[in-house]
């Protein structure tokens, strides 16, 4: 409800997430659950950052809400981990925790942390996050995808490689999957390209 008296209906998620949860505090907890599994997404909870970093080894989720002080591994050292594995698609690490400001929260965001969630919980800054959280992911997905696209040339096939260097797309893959290339003729060009050939040198023989 804003100051007009309005209310605002939170609405169910676009899309389902599997989103992992490491808080320690039961009732937190509990919260988190709920509300997330309201909005219509899948939620793995685990009671420390111990447990939550096996389970991200397990099953890497796209997104994580994690408690700041938790016994074993805490949220900082938690996030720090994920960090450590870029070959993961990206995760998007929310902190829990009271009133961050000043170096508590320069040292979170050295870490690696993306936002933040203040207790106590409420249903709207949840939504909130989540949103802007499937926002970003949106867009790693856009530019994974745009990175991925593989530059040939038109015409002579060859492939763009890093500064700007062509390269033969046979010796392109070989490089990066040791997978022997051998060539071939497939019908379409053996009608348009080879048969013609055979049939003019079959005429320059008579």
């Amino acid at each position: 409800m804003d100051s007009s008296g309005a209310t605002y209906v939170l609405k169910p998620a676009t899309t389902r997430m599997k989103i992992l949860i490491a808080e320690d505090e039961l009732i937190s907890s509990e919260i988190l659950v709920n509300t997330l599994e309201d909005f219509g997404h899948e939620v793995t909870a685990c009671i420390n950052g111990e447990e939550a970093w096996s389970t991200y080894l397990a099953e890497p989720h796209r997104i994580i809400v994690s408690d700041w002080f938790m016994p074993k591994i805490d949220g900082l050292e938690f996030c720090r981990r994920v960090r450590s594995h870029p070959d993961l698609n990206y995760t998007y690490f929310i902190l829990l925790t009271g009133n961050v400001q000043g170096d508590a929260y320069r040292q979170a965001m050295d870490a690696g942390v993306d936002d933040f969630l203040t207790k106590p919980l409420d249903h709207h800054q949840i939504w909130v996050r989540l949103r802007v959280a499937q926002r970003i992911l949106l867009h790693t997905q856009e530019i994974s995808r745009l990175e991925d696209m593989l530059p040939i040339c038109s015409y002579c096939k060859k492939v763009r490689k890093e500064k700007g260097y062509w390269q033969q797309v046979e010796r392109y893959i070989a490089e990066r999957t040791g997978t022997a290339i051998s060539h071939g003729v497939c019908p379409d060009c053996f009608e348009k390209v080879v048969l013609p050939q055979i049939e003019q040198v079959e005429t320059l023989k008579h």
